[in-house]
This record gives structure tokens, C-alpha cells and sequence, in this order.
């Protein structure tokens, strides 16, 4: 009930106090635009456009931050194409006028002015009726009473005197304040979207595009960061002890014919370098999509992750269908890294996974009672997780204070 009363007097204030503004801004924009059309031969017109652009401009960020309360998202503003560097006084004057969204915006407080006219008539008479009628019993004592006054039930053939008119006048009251929180939401949304649609509209397809173009070069540095990762650990770690079990083979070859005690042990030692090889190979793999991802699935792969963790996991699945595969394929790489991290660096006694949907997000929970301190900074290993999430759209947050515990939260759109 508090929030339904927020929300009426929130849209009852945006259409009440936006109708003078919408008023005051019809009349100078209409009589700016006029004679700055009229007087533009003469040039004297072109300051004038611009003057208008600007004033336009003003009033159109009010209305940006009053459609922040009644769309519940944040205000956008719009990219207006600033004048060059080495642009003399005349061109920075007239630099409004070489920008598309000024236009919107003297456009909207044109077309605004009818809506609003329209919002503002429709909450009236939506907290008017009510009031009125809900508080005829008080005034309806006098009214009443007047020789020859005749009411609405009387009109309506319903009969006429104080009883009737106050039983009448309280339910067609009470109907109206079921009906009025309705009605000033739809005015406001009437007008609010309106002001979506040109003052907010290319900016918030330019802020799309911003995210979809810095998500896919975040995808690319994610991408390589772990391609060289990956090069770097083969380097270091199978590749040398492969040279090594070379060696450790030839040797044996050379030993088995004068030495074949020799060589059985050279040979043994050779098979432990080998399982150890093939043990940090299946490590290094982990950062791969395996076939199980493709073939049956993120709930799946991530139980084949759990069980080749290092110390226990509590594996909590929600979901078993299937979702793109750049989505699943970004989850997963998330909880192989993190598994990695908490073996290498956390000092954790157990860790827990849940996958869940909440609504059209998709939402990867990793957790363990390890020391924390992990940080999702340039520079952390967290990062490229977050730089690979961006990619799908998605979102990684990390509590991680001194002394634990960790959470790690990886969420992406699967609607």
C-alpha cells in the first residue's frame, strides 16, 4: 500500500507541476522557433534558432529527471555534439544548431504541450471525483437543503433526498479511488513516453552500443589474455616435463642392455612423470570447453568440475535446460577459474556452487570459507572473468573481505 501511494503521488506531481513547465516551455519555444525562422534572412534569426535549441535543451533535462521517477531507471542524457577545439565565437554560438538531439528536443516541447494538457485533465478529475464524492456527507448537509437544487441520483431517477444522495455520492466515490491510481498512472505513462522516445531515445541506443562495443573488446582481451595464460602454462609446465621424460626414456634405452635394473627404475620414475603430466594437462584443460558442455550441458559440466575439485563442493543445480551457447560457455569458464583460485589461493575447507534462474537472469553462486582478499581489479586474475561475462551481458560481483569468507556472483540475461 505505501509503495501504490508512492507511486500515484510521484506520477501525480509529474503531471500537475510538468503542465505549467510544459506550458511555459510551448510558448517560448513556439515564439523563439517563429521569429528565428522569420529573421533568418537577415541572419539575425540564426542566434535566435540557437538561443531556442538551448532553451529547449533546459527543458528537456527537467524532463529527463522527472521521467527517472516515473520510469524507475536512471536519467540518460544524450550526447550533444560538442563545437571543435579551434571553432571561432560565431560557430560556437550556432554549434546547437548542428545537433540532432536539440531538434528532438524543441520538437518534444512542441508535441508535449497537447499531452500534457490531456495528463493533467485526466489526474484532476481522477483525485477530484473521489474527494468530492467521498466527502458529500460533510458539505451535502447544506447542499441538500437548497430549494430546487436537484442531484445526480435525482437525474438518474434513483430518487432524491440527503440519504440517497450521500449513499450514491460514497459509492461512486469509493469506485473512482479503486479506478484513479489507474488512471494517473496511465497519464503519466502517456506523456513519460513521449519524453522516451525523443529525449531519451538515441541516448539510450548510444549507451547500448557503447556496452555491446566495449563488451566485445573486452571479450577479445579475455580471449587472448587466455590463449597466452594457456600458451604460458603449457610452456612451463607439460612441454618441460615432456622434454624431461624424453630424456628420462632415452636413458633408459641406453641402460636396459648393461643395466636392466637401471633401467626398470628409470622406467617407473618415467611413469610418475608421466601421470603427473597427465594430471596437470587435464588441470590446463579445465580452462577449455570441454565436450560434456556441448553435448549435454552447463549442469552437467559444472558436476564434472565439482568432481574434480580439489576439496569438497556442495554442488546446488536449479536448472537442467539448455541455454547459447555463449552463455553457458561463459558460466562455465567462471566456475573453472574460480575452482582454480580457491585450491591455489584460499585456503578453503569447502566450497559451494548453486545455479539458478531468478526471473531472465542466470544466476552462477561460488562460495568458500577461505581467507578472501580476492578482487576483481585490472590486474586480478577475477578480471578477465568479468571481461568475459561483459561479453553475454552479464555482471560479476565479488565480496571477498580480509579473513573470508568469499562469495562470487556471476550473473547473465537468458531471457
Amino acid at each position: 500500500m505505501r509503495s501504490l501511494l508512492r507511486r500515484v503521488l510521484l506520477d501525480t506531481r509529474y503531471t500537475l507541476v510538468g503542465f505549467p513547465t510544459a506550458v511555459i516551455g510551448f510558448v517560448l519555444m513556439i515564439a523563439g522557433f517563429s521569429a528565428g525562422v522569420g529573421t533568418v534572412v537577415v541572419w539575425v534569426g540564426v542566434p535566435l534558432l540557437a538561443g531556442t535549441l538551448m532553451v529547449a535543451r533546459g527543458f528537456a533535462d527537467a524532463e529527463r529527471g522527472w521521467l527517472s521517477d516515473v520510469l524507475d531507471r536512471p536519467p540518460v542524457r544524450p550526447r550533444y555534439k560538442p563545437a571543435p577545439a579551434d571553432a571561432g565565437r560565431f560557430r560556437r554560438l550556432v554549434n546547437p544548431l548542428t545537433s540532432g538531439q536539440s531538434w528532438l528536443d524543441l520538437l518534444h516541447g512542441v508535441i508535449n504541450f497537447p499531452i500534457a494538457i490531456v495528463s493533467f485533465v485526466l489526474t484532476v478529475v481522477a483525485w477530484a471525483v473521489p474527494v468530492a464524492a467521498l466527502t458529500y456527507p460533510v458539505y451535502g448537509l447544506v447542499t441538500s437543503r437548497i430549494p430546487g437544487n436537484v442531484e445526480l441520483p435525482e437525474l438518474l431517477g434513483l430518487g432524491d433526498g440527503y440519504l440517497v444522495n450521500s449513499a450514491f455520492y460514497l459509492v461512486l466515490g469509493l469506485a473512482f479511488a479503486l479506478v484513479a491510481p489507474v488512471l494517473v498512472r496511465g497519464s503519466a505513462l502517456l506523456r513519460a513516453s513521449l519524453g522516451r522516445a525523443l529525449l531519451t531515445g538515441v541516448a539510450e541506443l548510444q549507451e547500448r552500443i557503447s556496452d555491446l562495443t566495449e563488451g566485445r573488446a573486452a571479450a577479445v582481451s579475455a580471449e587472448a589474455n587466455a590463449l597466452r595464460k594457456l600458451e604460458r602454462d603449457i610452456h612451463d609446465g607439460p612441454q618441460q616435463r615432456l622434454v624431461s621424460l624424453a630424456m628420462e626414456l632415452s636413458r633408459a634405452q641406453r641402460q636396459l642392455a648393461r643395466d636392466p635394473e637401471a633401467a626398470s627404475a628409470t622406467i617407473k620414475s618415467a611413469i610418475f612423470a608421466t601421470r603427473e603430466t597427465l594430471d596437470e594437462l587435464r588441470a590446463l584443460s579445465r580452462g577449455i570447453a570441454p565436450p560434456i558442455l556441448s553435448d549435454r550441458g552447463l549442469a552437467p559440466a559444472l558436476a564434472a568440475l565439482a568432481g574434480r575439485a580439489t576439496l569438497p563442493v556442495d554442488l546446488d543445480v536449479q536448472v537442467v535446460e539448455r541455454f547459447p551457447a555463449a552463455i553457458e560457455n561463459a558460466l562455465y569458464f567462471v566456475c573453472a577459474e574460480s575452482l582454480t583460485n580457491v585450491a591455489k589461493h584460499s585456503r578453503a575447507t569447502v566450497c559451494t556452487i548453486q545455479l539458478q534462474r531468478l526471473g531472465d537472469a542466470l544466476m552462477l553462486t561460488i562460495g568458500d570459507d577461505g581467507v578472501g582478499g580476492a578482487n576483481v581489479a585490472k590486474g586480478h586474475g577475477l578480471a578477465g572473468l568479468a571481461d568475459r561475462l561483459r561479453a553475454v551481458d552479464g555482471e560479476l560481483t565479488v565480496q571477498s573481505p580480509d579473513g573470508g569468507p568469499t562469495l562470487i556472483v556471476a550473473e547473465v540475461p537468458c531471457g
